[in-house]
């Protein structure tokens, strides 16, 4: 069988897995999430040795720190992902939720109400607990799935499909509602991103380079979990030892991830005073720092920050720094540089607060808070289907809600038009 007849067969299966989940009750689903959560935790060990042999594999590749840092499924992400689908059970199913009704003068009863998006495919990175985070949301939502990981964690998203399909069978999971393409081939992408007779949405999860192939590729609609360019700004009238200790944690917390900052702005009224600060915390913990004119001649000895360096995710400890005259070329910067991610104000003066609110043009907009918050648990959705940095149907992190959409039920008494 080709591989264009192999995902064609993968999506054809979806499709009906999709019908056949649309029947479920809210009831049903939960127990069958249930069970797909004790199912990690009774492979926990299957899982673990999975992922020792693609972390085997990863190091002898010459994955990098940040990668086998994603890659990594450590005791507490297991728990973790076990956390998050019983999460996902206590919370409200949004299908069939009433989203506004109304009548018409001719008597005609018009209710929105949100209905399942049908069979989406996820493309994703390294992160092997995805698989997990998107099969409790997408089945939640009465979603068919088909997975499509990196093959530095295949038998890492193997094992956890594997768990999660042997113990939700056993209640009633309907058959090919969570599918894992089994190849690594590249190919695999091409023909999953167009397959428009059977894919609803694709959402892709990894590195710039992933995202740019998958939207390039794609005959079906792609919501994009776009990289993180994420920035701090220190205002002059911030509470400095609030805007060192949210910076450290911003950067030096989990520098690998989208929602680490990457840049930091400083109020040039400010700088002197915090930059030396800031700058021995981060020597502690081993960050490069990189900046403008104007922090080289406060921090002397650090490297020169380039045209570049305004637009990089480094998803490592490295920091690029620039002093700025106010709020406004903060604002500047950020929609220049940034990429609609995550951004942060440190700041008491109500003015400047409410320009960085209105202005930055981000998913998410911070008022005195670590851009890392930015999370689907975080944010009390459960777990999470990806970021999005779009601005038409989702945005930001992506729960139960994001991964329906509606349809129009009008009742009448017998009305035709004239």
């Amino acid at each position: 069988m080709s591989m264009h007849e192999q995902i064609a067969e993968m999506g054809r299966k979806g499709v009906v897995a999709s019908r056949e989940l649309a029947k479920l009750s809210t009831k049903k689903k939960n127990i069958i999430l249930d069970a797909m959560a004790s199912g990690i935790e009774a492979g926990a060990e299957d899982i673990r040795a999975a992922n020792r042999s693609d972390l085997e594999k990863g190091r002898a590749a010459g994955l990098s720190a940040a990668m086998l840092d994603r890659l990594e499924l450590t005791d507490s992400r297991i728990e973790g992902m076990v956390l998050g689908i019983r999460n996902v059970v206590a919370l409200q199913d949004p299908v069939g939720s009433e989203i506004s009704s109304w009548i018409r003068p001719n008597g005609l009863n018009i209710r929105k109400i949100r209905v399942p998006i049908g069979l989406i495919g996820i493309i994703f990175e390294s992160r092997p607990n995805v698989a997990a985070e998107a099969a409790a949301l997408c089945f939640k939502t009465a979603n068919a799935l088909i997975l499509r990981g990196g093959k530095e964690a295949i038998d890492s998203n193997r094992a956890i499909v594997d768990a999660m399909q042997n113990a939700g069978a056993e209640q009633g999971l309907p058959e090919n509602s969570i599918q894992l393409v089994q190849t690594t081939e590249r190919e695999a992408v091409r023909e999953l991103v167009q397959l428009s007779e059977y894919m609803d949405l694709i959402i892709p999860r990894g590195g710039e380079g992933l995202i740019k192939a998958v939207t390039e590729l794609a005959h079906v609609p792609v919501i994009k979990h776009y990289k993180g360019v994420c920035h701090s700004y220190i205002d002059s009238s911030a509470d400095l030892d609030m805007a060192l200790e949210i910076a450290v944690n911003a950067k030096c917390q989990r520098p690998g991830v989208c929602n680490a900052m990457e840049t930091l702005l400083v109020h040039a009224d400010v700088a002197e005073e915090f930059l030396p600060k800031l700058k021995e915390r981060l020597d502690a913990e081993g960050v490069e720092l990189r900046g403008d004119a104007g922090t080289q001649t406060i921090l002397p000895g650090i490297a020169a920050a380039t045209e570049d360096d305004w637009y990089e995710e480094y998803l490592d400890m490295v920091l690029a720094i620039r002093v700025v005259a106010d709020v406004e070329e903060a604002v500047a910067h950020i929609n220049k540089y940034g990429s609609h991610h995550s951004d942060a104000i440190v700041a008491e003066d109500e003015n400047v607060q409410k320009c960085f609110l209105r202005e930055v043009d981000s998913a998410t907009v911070y008022l005195n808070a670590s851009t890392r918050f930015t999370d689907g648990g975080e944010f009390g959705l459960g777990a999470e289907i990806g970021i999005s940095t779009d601005k038409l149907h989702a945005r930001g992190p992506m729960g139960l809600e994001e991964l329906t959409t509606y349809k129009y039920l009008v009742e009448g008494q017998g009305q035709i038009r004239e």
